[in-house]
């Protein structure tokens, strides 16, 4: 299997499916699957551009909208985690993933999925310790404060996929695992990045939650972006341990590594997404304890009776099959010659993906619950929120050598530097 791996997709979509189709005629190959590390920035309309944290200069329709609306169709399964840069409020309601255009599929805040035999496992958003501890408090509409946290990984999220015990081929994250850099060519990055010298040698360039994932899910593949630069790195996970391939990517422009293909082995095609039998397992038993105000979760109350869980989801997907539901418009999609105009939906509705599978898990649905409300756990987080969240640093890292390359426009797909 073929698969291609891009960094921050920048709404730019496009551009990655021209230079995909060049690549495959000049080289005379078949891509069977993207892979998008983040800011994906699924905006649907003008509405959704309020919920995306950037300047407003950045604040573009770009094209998602056309394979939204489905006035374009990805011509590759595509399948993508979030980053800082995203249409937050449409990826809440695709908390649990699910395909947010025919053909493109959000693996969820946190998830596994299978395509064809290959598992691919993703953990959305970066890290920010001033929140890792919270629970999804924000809702839409973000004020500026929530815009930026509702992106930051919450220690739930990574608690569910630590319990994931069996092998993961590839993990997709936005940031990078924190010292990634010590498995790596890190001078050669500093010679490139001087400005990253101080994170690097402080150990603080990078999330720590990914770091503990790399450690546990110990993957083949290892994809990540964020920093807007290329970065391969081998980790050995202890003696004779298996040997995870790190890569980073930056994003669509000329001149730049954004785009790597790696070819895997795996069963014959046709291949297609497909639920996981033991993570669907983990999102029901987390579900009890799942933090939907700014305290966290109290995991004491996980029943972690998994094998009978299993057997349980097992029984289920034999009857509903195996299969995410298809995909379903919920908002009105943009209008070019109506744009600027009022009337995009400022509606947050529940996405019939979430509802199905829901019902299959025999869930509730709690993402439009109040925030206000009590919570569903009697313990406390242990950060305090408030004034002390440094919500500055969450930007800067996109921007702080790309405010000119951001103004560029693209050339023609053959002009687009790509590696294979």
């Amino acid at each position: 299997m073929k698969i291609a791996i891009e960094g921050c997709m920048h709404g730019d979509l496009d551009n990655v499916y021209k230079t995909l189709q060049h690549l495959e005629k000049s080289h005379n190959t078949k891509i069977d699957l993207l892979l998008c590390c983040g800011d994906f920035q699924s905006v649907r309309n003008e509405h959704d551009l309020n919920s995306l944290a950037v300047p407003e200069k950045y604040r573009t329709m770009n094209s998602f909208w056309k394979y939204y609306s489905g006035l374009a169709v990805a011509p590759y399964p595509t399948i993508f985690v979030g980053g800082n840069h995203e249409a937050s409020n449409y990826l809440w309601e695709l908390y649990y993933g699910g395909w947010a255009a025919p053909n493109i599929y959000f693996l969820g805040a946190a998830g596994v999925i299978k395509f064809g035999n290959i598992r691919i496992g993703g953990i959305s958003g970066i890290y920010k310790h001033f929140d890792y501890k919270s629970g999804h408090y924000e809702r839409p509409p973000y004020d500026k404060n929530t815009i930026k946290s509702v992106f930051h990984v919450r220690e739930y999220d990574v608690r569910k996929l630590m319990q994931v015990e069996e092998p993961v081929d590839i993990f997709l994250s936005h940031d990078w695992p924190v010292n990634i850099t010590d498995h790596g060519d890190c001078e050669g990055l500093l010679r490139r990045k001087p400005f990253f010298r101080e994170e690097v040698e402080g150990k603080r360039l990078g999330s720590k939650a990914a770091a503990q994932l790399l450690e546990k899910l110990k993957p083949q593949f290892w994809f990540s972006a964020h920093l807007h630069c290329k970065f391969a790195a081998l980790v050995q996970h202890g003696e004779g341990g298996p040997v995870t391939k790190f890569l980073a990517l930056d994003k669509c422009l000329p001149g730049r590594d954004f785009l790597q293909v790696v070819e895997i082995e795996s069963e014959a095609g046709p291949y297609e997404i497909q639920f996981d039998e033991e993570w669907l397992a983990i999102t029901r038993l987390f579900n009890n304890v799942f933090p939907l105000t700014p305290k966290g979760a109290d995991f004491r109350g996980v029943n972690l009776e998994m094998e009978d869980c299993r057997k349980w989801v097992r029984s289920k997907l034999q009857d509903w099959g195996c299969k995410p539901s298809e995909f379903v418009r919920t908002v009105p999609c943009y209008d070019p010659s109506q744009a600027g105009v009022e009337g995009a939906s400022a509606v947050n509705p529940r996405n019939p993906q979430t509802e199905y599978l829901l019902r299959l898990l025999e869930l509730p649905y709690l993402l439009d619950r109040n925030p206000e409300a009590k919570d569903m756990s009697p313990y406390p987080s242990l950060i305090p929120r408030g004034p002390g969240g440094d919500y500055s640093e969450d930007i800067p890292i996109d921007d702080v050598d790309d405010d000119d390359d951001d103004d560029e426009g693209l050339p023609p797909a053959e002009e687009v530097e790509t590696e294979t």
